[in-house]
This record gives structure tokens, C-alpha cells and sequence, in this order.
């Protein structure tokens, strides 16, 4: 039988270290991945295997390296630590099979993961995660001679390519000052050897490995991103740019240190490169969770906007099928398919800085142009941590819900989607007395990859905010 303790969310498998995150269930799941290389892809092009800076995580891209090897399979290995969009990009300029990468992103210190990464250098599809997990019981037969374990350093082929991608000689010329947060992770101090390189004023924080994380969880969302919020306002920064664990997704900061939500960074770009870059053809995606302000800039520039399920193994998808300009998801992961069909924090971060010089703007003004626009669109996240009896309760209660229940704070439902968990749109009083205002709506999601119901909710003003999410906490509790 597979093993129950080994499951494949929406990117890839991750589970507590030495609970079930063991070298012996780690090696199950390469040897795995290494017999879907062998039955679809071709195996001779081999795999690309990376690894962040949580615990263990060098020993663990090493098992899996010699797991893949026995096999056949000629493997190259990170000679170092590497962000996971470098190890992606790796995959399609070498031209290899696959890739794995040893984190757990933005979870807490105690976890760790297996992503796997498709020849196009992207997530893995759904279809292959799938493949991957039902082969979770099939043992390969080993070579007689393992194949070879080659120690490659991924960075300088990733850094030349996002560095290309932006327009690095206005930013050098901005005059701006930033916050760096790499959050302990594989960020490292990557974007703050860019900046020096360009003279770009800047103070870079938690850029040294910690396997730790001290004090915060590496997702660069509140209140993990505080400190450098702390950082902007004290040495007067324009903002600050945070990545995550493995540096895939994006966070900041304004000028002010306030948080600003990924929801808005990707506003921000989407709105910049559809006014900038006109000419880059596609659609543009987004997460079921997302910001419905997406949908109005899309709207505005006539560009088509599809909406799909949560994980970028989605827009991953829709990037190999056809023309897509952008892609994203509520959690900071924002990819371009004429880079990668992958999300990526430091590419993104460069991005955001670039806009800001461009428009000589600090990023509060830009978001504020923003709401003034398209209407001002507040977002709120809470996760509960329930057991699955009280998860699976709240979520069987949210479908029995009909039209016109005022369940969550006192708006009657007036429709539900339930394309990935249940989404409810709400009457919503407030929204009559703002022009252009936001469509008010609340979501509940067990979590794919962790213990977790998610709630999730965009309304017109950040009191409204508030109120929906404690209303659907009590809900989710049984209240």
C-alpha cells in the first residue's frame, strides 16, 4: 500500500521533521518521483535537486539525490543553498527531466517538504503530483552503476535572467532607499548584492541562515513582516521587499511600514505591465482567493482574466496551454510566462522596485492610486488550527448555508462558488455609500498541505474586514 503519512498538496508533500518528515518516508517519495521520471519522462536528461535553509535540508537533497541515482538517473545537485525559482529556471535552461527542492516555504521552523518541478520548469501539474503519489508503492529497480551526483551552482544563469527581465538602469538612477527582508531563507542576500552592484540605497535584514527562523514563521505576511516595516520608518525607507523560506513569494512594506497584502503587489505589477509592456500578449490568471480588483484592471485594459483553483500548480497549467501575460495567488506567488512558468519573490521584488522608479512613487502612493481608481478593495486572512472533526463540521455547516442566511455578520448570502472550497458573496450595506466599491465576499478552505481551515475575505473598508472575519471564526467554531 502507499503510505498514508506521504500526501501531495497543492505543492508537493511537507510534514513536521522527524514526525513524518523522516529520510526514510523522504527516500519514498524520491524513489517515487524517480519512477515517474522513468515511466514519462525521459530519464537520461535527469534531474535538477535544490535545497533551502531550513534543517537538514542539504542531508535530505542528498538522499533524494542518491535515491534518484540508484535508479539511473544522472542527478545535479546544489553545490548551495537555492531559491526555488533558481532551481526551476535550472530545470528548463538545462533541459533536464524534472527538478526536487527540499523546503517547506513560508511553514513554520519544525517543517520541512518535497516540491517536484515539471521539465518546463515550472510546478508540477496535477496530473503528474497524481502520477507521483500513486507510484508511492512502486519500488524501482536499481542500476547495477548508480548514475552520476554532479555539484552545480544554479545562481549565476537565474541571476543573469532576472536581472535582464527588468529595467535595472532606471532603479539605479531612482534615487530610492529599500527595506530587504529575506526572512532567514534562500533569498539570502541576493537582491541586496543587486543593489549594491547598482548603488541602490538599501538595509538588508534577516539575510543570514537560520534554521530556526527566530520569532516568526519565513511568510512575509503580518506579523512576521513587522520588523522590517520597523526598518522602513527608521532609516526612511520609500518601502520594503520581503521574500519567503524559499524565496517564491513576495511581501511588503510601504513607507509608513505598513503591511501591504500580496493582493495589492500584484495589482500593482499587473496594472504597471499592462500599461508599460501592452504589446506582452495573454491572458491573466488568478487564485479563487484572490482580489476581485484583478478582475477591474483586467476589464479596463481588455484583457481576459481566468480565475482557477488555489495552488500556482494552476497557473502553471494554464501558462503550458496557452498565451498567459501574468499569473498569481493570494499568498505572494506572482509568475510570468515569458520568464517562468513560476513564481518568483526576488523577480518580483526587482519588479516592484522598478515600477516605483518608473512612476517616482513610493509603494503607498501606488496603492493608493490604486483604490482610488478601482475602488477600494480590503482583504483579511485568518487560519484556524481544528481538529478535523471541527474543520470538517464548519465546512459540512457552510454548504448547508442558502441564500438570504445573514450568517456572517449580519449580510444575507446572495450567492456561493465553490470551485476550491465554499466562497460566499454577501449584501453588504456599507457597499451602497462607496462609489466603484468592492464586491464583499468570505471563503472557508480546509488546507491542502497543513491542519488548517483557511478564511478568507475582500470587502469595501478594513472595518468591514474585521467584523466578516471574527463572524466566520465563530461560525468555524460553532458558535
Amino acid at each position: 500500500m502507499a503510505q498514508p503519512e506521504i500526501k501531495f498538496g497543492t505543492d508537493g508533500w511537507r510534514a513536521v521533521i522527524a514526525d513524518d518528515y523522516t529520510f526514510a518516508n523522504v527516500r519514498i517519495a524520491a524513489e517515487a518521483i524517480a519512477a515517474y521520471v522513468h515511466a514519462k519522462e525521459d530519464p537520461t536528461k535527469g534531474l535538477a535537486i535544490g535545497y533551502d535553509t531550513r534543517f537538514g535540508s542539504k542531508r535530505f537533497a542528498r538522499a533524494c539525490a542518491e535515491v534518484v541515482a540508484a535508479t539511473g538517473i544522472p542527478v545535479q545537485l546544489a553545490d548551495r543553498i537555492t531559491p526555488t525559482p533558481a532551481l526551476s529556471y535550472a530545470v528548463l535552461w538545462r533541459g533536464m527531466a524534472g527538478g526536487i527542492m527540499i523546503t517547506s516555504s513560508h511553514n513554520p521552523a519544525q517543517w520541512n517538504g518535497v516540491k517536484y518541478k515539471g521539465w518546463y520548469g515550472g510546478s508540477g501539474k496535477p496530473s503528474m503530483i497524481a502520477e507521483i503519489e500513486s507510484m508511492l508503492d512502486q519500488p524501482v529497480a536499481r542500476t547495477a552503476q548508480p548514475a552520476a551526483i554532479e555539484e552545480v551552482d544554479f545562481l549565476p544563469p537565474y541571476l543573469k535572467a532576472i536581472e535582464s527581465f527588468t529595467s535595472l538602469d532606471a532603479l539605479a538612477k531612482s534615487g530610492m532607499k529599500f527595506g530587504v527582508d529575506s526572512m532567514y531563507g534562500a533569498g539570502g542576500t541576493i537582491i541586496s548584492e543587486i543593489f549594491t552592484r547598482l548603488g541602490v540605497a538599501h538595509v538588508q535584514i534577516r539575510g543570514n541562515v537560520d534554521p530556526l527562523f527566530p520569532g516568526i514563521n519565513p511568510e512575509p505576511i503580518e506579523p512576521h513582516i513587522r520588523e522590517l516595516g520597523e526598518v522602513v520608518v527608521a532609516n526612511g525607507c520609500q518601502a520594503g521587499l520581503c521574500t519567503d523560506g524559499d524565496a517564491d513569494r513576495i511581501g511588503a512594506t510601504d513607507e509608513f511600514g505598513v503591511f501591504v497584502d500580496p493582493h495589492k503587489i500584484f495589482c500593482v505589477l499587473l496594472s504597471w505591465v499592462l500599461k508599460r509592456h501592452n504589446d506582452w500578449p495573454g491572458a491573466v490568471t488568478r487564485a479563487f482567493n484572490t482580489t476581485k480588483m484583478l478582475d477591474r484592471i483586467c476589464l479596463k485594459h481588455g484583457r481576459e482574466l481566468i480565475e482557477h483553483g488555489i495552488g500556482f500548480k494552476y497557473v502553471c497549467d494554464y501558462m503550458l496551454e496557452r498565451e498567459i501575460v501574468m499569473g498569481g495567488e493570494e499568498s505572494g506567488g506572482i509568475g510570468f510566462q515569458r520568464h517562468l512558468p513560476e513564481r518568483d519573490g526576488l523577480l518580483n521584488s526587482l519588479l516592484l522596485a522598478e515600477v516605483m522608479a518608473e512612476e517616482g512613487k513610493t509603494l503607498g502612493q501606488l496603492v493608493a492610486g490604486l483604490q482610488e481608481e478601482y475602488g477600494e478593495h480590503q482583504y483579511g486572512r485568518i487560519d484556524l488550527d481544528l481538529s478535523d472533526e471541527v474543520k470538517n463540521g464548519a465546512i459540512a455547516r457552510a454548504k448547508a448555508l442558502k441564500p438570504g442566511d445573514p450568517v456572517f455578520a449580519g449580510m444575507p448570502i446572495y450567492c456561493q462558488e465553490t470551485l476550491d472550497g465554499i466562497k460566499f458573496y454577501l449584501d453588504n450595506p456599507e457597499a451602497m455609500t462607496k462609489p466603484k466599491a468592492a464586491e464583499t465576499w468570505l471563503l472557508l478552505r480546509a488546507s491542502g498541505t497543513e491542519p488548517l481551515l483557511r478564511i478568507y475575505t475582500e470587502s469595501c473598508s478594513k472595518e468591514s474586514v474585521a467584523r466578516l472575519l471574527e463572524s466566520a471564526r465563530s461560525f468555524a467554531l460553532g458558535g
